[in-house]
């Protein structure tokens, strides 16, 4: 395992739990390793495990017979329904455990099975009286995320709920074998934090250096030889309450490129905003998408793409999929490439930078951060909006202003001036205007590139403050990546 270590530790503390109220789990993840997780507890735990497939109900039920005969020590079981395969399953296992992966595909086949195992949890239920502890796993975010809500038939049976989350950053550079944090963003941009993406996907295929990340890219992502080059499709295919598939790819097509907002998605797909509602809903339940709030615009949100792979397909290889069909990467990639930039890494390294102020301790911006967020500050003045890439909020305290820890801007390719600073500038006397407290608020250049020599004159480190609120913090790329203390 690599970083798994407070997963790991969950899924024994559940199978390992003395009280006899710890019976249901429910473990989610798409691609984090899942698998792997649970087929190991199960062999430590010498529990069932079973992984289910597309099948109709007759199918999934003479497997899950197979399965069960196999743990039992040989034999053939043949169930006539899922409460009969059910009592005979938990009858053999005993006080021990039962993982069945894949759920999703046996709730597919057999909507009632949920309330079957309901039954079988109750107190009265043959699950609760042979003492197993049942975790029920899947990769379709919505449809796990579903199980446990309030009209849901498992709705307060759970007592562990783990959803396995892609790498950090950080990590996820020490995954891939990476030292340049520059070539880490230009990875990270496309792959994630998402293990599999390193071993079986890409063949365990790495850049070697900032001069390979083209041509890595050539012969992995846009490879129609290679499973990365479809992933993206089939992210989107696999979670069932989508069916129109074009109408979904448009969403985080316009969302890729930057419109935002449920107006702007609207517009751009050529949709009504109240047509959007439903794939926005169901996009964000399967943890696709994320709607995020702007701090300091009561009621405005906009969306983001939580998937870096989609938002690199919907942004390059959707637009150039016949070149790519067709063989020719090269030409594909060399179009593209500056889209790339602008649209992909500079964005995601705007991410990164907010994973990194979130990651921090009190010494960097005079307290723990309680909210990190992007922004927009409304200048009435020059009658443009101010954006904020990095707006650091200090926890609520009742009764008193809100405490602005930082305001900050990133920039991923482009040399950072002292003109930079000064929206920052402007932006903080707007914000103190409006009643928030900005007296010790830092002013933060995050830069992929680098700092001019008049803002270096005036730059100050992380955790280096020299009490001048003027002297802004400078983060570059080394500090971004370097390990939290």
């Amino acid at each position: 395992m690599f970083d798994r270590d407070r997963e790991w530790s969950g899924l024994v503390r559940f199978a390992t739990s003395p009280s006899p109220d710890v019976r249901l789990g429910i473990v989610s993840g798409r691609r984090q390793g899942k698998t792997f997780l649970l087929d190991a507890l199960a062999d430590v735990m010498g529990g069932f495990f079973f992984t289910a497939t597309d099948a109709t109900e007759v199918e999934a039920l003479e497997g899950f017979g197979s399965a069960v005969a196999a743990y039992a020590g040989g034999g053939r079981y043949t169930f006539r329904d899922w409460d009969e395969a059910l009592e005979r399953l938990f009858a053999v296992v005993g006080d021990g455990l039962v993982v069945i992966d894949e759920f999703p595909y046996l709730s597919k086949a057999s909507p009632s099975l949920p309330s079957v195992l309901q039954r079988a949890l109750d107190p009265r239920g043959y699950a609760r009286r042979a003492g197993s502890r049942l975790l029920l796993c899947g990769s379709a975010m919505s449809l796990m995320g579903r199980l446990l809500v309030g009209s849901a038939p498992l709705h307060g049976r759970a007592s562990f709920e783990l959803i396995v989350k892609p790498l950090d950053y950080r990590e996820s550079a020490r995954f891939w074998g990476i030292d340049d944090p520059r070539l880490a963003v230009l990875v990270h941009s496309i792959v994630g934090g998402t293990p599999v993406y390193r071993r079986e996907f890409v063949a365990g295929d790495a850049p070697e250096s900032l001069a390979d990340f083209d041509s890595w890219v050539l012969r992995t992502v846009l490879n129609p030889q290679v499973p990365l080059f479809r992933e993206a499709r089939y992210l989107l295919a696999e979670e069932t309450e989508i069916r129109d598939v074009a109408l979904y790819h448009a969403v985080l097509g316009a969302i890729s490129g930057g419109h935002t907002t449920r107006g702007g998605i609207a517009n751009m797909i050529g949709r009504s905003s109240t047509d959007i509602v439903h794939p926005l809903s169901v996009l964000g339940d399967a943890q696709l998408i994320t709607r995020e709030s702007d701090p300091f615009n009561q009621g405005k949100s906009t969306y983001r793409v939580v998937e870096p792979l989609i938002v690199f397909y919907e942004a390059i290889m959707r637009r150039e999929w016949t070149r790519l069909e067709r063989g020719n990467p090269e030409a594909a990639w060399r179009n593209s490439r500056a889209t790339f930039l602008s649209q992909v890494v500079g964005p995601h390294f705007e991410g990164i930078c907010r994973d990194w102020a979130m990651s921090v301790g009190p010494e960097v911006f005079g307290d723990l951060p309680g909210q990190v967020a992007a922004a927009a500050v409304n200048d009435p003045r020059d009658k443009r909006q101010v954006q904020i890439d990095v707006v650091v909020l200090a926890p609520e305290d009742t009764g008193q202003p809100r405490r602005i820890l930082s305001l900050g801007e990133v920039k991923w390719d482009r040399t950072m001036t002292i003109g930079h600073l000064n929206r920052l500038r402007r932006a903080r006397e707007l914000l103190s205007d409006k009643g928030y407290d900005t007296s010790q608020t830092v002013l933060a250049c995050y830069s992929g590139a680098g700092f001019d020599e008049n803002l270096r004159a005036v730059g100050t480190a992380p955790g280096q403050r020299t009490g001048n609120v003027d002297d802004p913090m400078l983060i570059d790329l080394n500090t971004v990546y370097a390990p939290v203390q």
